[in-house]
């Protein structure tokens, strides 16, 4: 396993990502389904974030606390999917700053095309959380990081669903600062470019559109 990916076995979320593998899980149990495993992968995303403290009362004493420091998250979403995983983290991290950037796969070179580009400022100051369901070819995850770190970006992670070897090697070879936190690294992609065997497109499947 590549040192900079984390695989994420938590037995809940093994569970949930069998359910949303099922041909058979309807839009709406897909998106239930996505939304859980969300929650449950914001944990281990956020697990190393820096901690300082600050001086609090409780009902019977002063005390110092743990806080967390520093600027306030950015959570950025890759659309479409993104915001699948997206709605579930922002629920544990409610405060965090959001930002779009809007990305689509041309079918016949598999490049990533932009179409939107919305995110927070002093990205710098900020630790960057990247939401995608699917780490396939890579193409998109790396559009989107260049882009980020055009803008300062330099604390980044990225979160997805599912990841393939392609993809992670993509990656880690454009971004090899970028820690990758998944819940599952499939075998392969098909001539499509499809993460096999994978759970279909993530995007159809959450949104009932094909």
């Amino acid at each position: 396993m590549n040192e900079r990916v984390t695989l994420v076995r938590h037995p809940l979320i093994q569970h949930k990502l069998t359910l949303m593998r099922e041909r058979s899980t309807s839009t709406a149990g897909f998106r239930r389904l996505l939304r859980e495993i969300s929650l449950l992968l914001a944990y281990e995303v956020t697990r190393d974030l820096p901690l300082t403290t600050t001086t609090i009362e409780t009902p019977l004493a002063e005390m110092e606390a743990p806080v967390l420091q520093g600027k306030k998250l950015a959570l950025i979403s890759i659309l479409r999917a993104g915001n699948g995983l997206l709605d579930g983290v922002l629920e544990l991290i409610p405060s965090a700053r959001v930002g779009f950037i809007g990305l689509y796969r041309d079918e016949k070179t598999l490049n990533a095309v932009q179409y939107y580009y919305k995110v927070p400022d002093d990205l710098d100051e900020r630790p960057v959380i990247v939401v995608d369901p699917m780490l396939a070819t890579g193409n998109s995850a790396v559009a989107a990081i260049d882009l980020l770190k055009r803008d300062g970006a330099t604390d980044i992670r990225f979160l997805c669903l599912l990841a393939a070897p392609e993809g992670v090697a993509r990656m880690t070879e454009a971004h090899p600062d970028v820690r990758i936190i998944t819940a599952a690294l499939d075998e392969r992609l098909n001539e499509r470019g499809y993460i096999m065997p994978g759970l279909g497109d993530a995007g159809d499947r959450m949104f009932g559109t094909k």
